[in-house]
């Protein structure tokens, strides 16, 4: 019984121990970074808004004009 607990120990350890390692190999980005991609996210976002609702409305138009 004592063995088992022992290599259940064990096996954590070992589980934590690589999770420290990999979480060593994380880059994170910097402030600036994540600003700057959320400001091309953003804008991006509105563009492609704006092309669908024209695309939409140029749609119904035609609809409106067949109908």
């Amino acid at each position: 019984m004592a063995e088992a607990v022992k290599k259940k120990n064990g096996r954590i350890k070992t589980w934590w121990t690589g999770l420290k390692a990999e979480f060593s190999k994380i880059i994170w980005p910097s402030k600036t970074s994540i600003a700057k991609q959320t400001v091309v996210v953003v804008i991006i976002t509105i563009i492609l808004g704006v092309i669908i609702s024209l695309l939409d409305n140029i749609i119904q138009f035609g609809l409106d004009k067949i109908i």
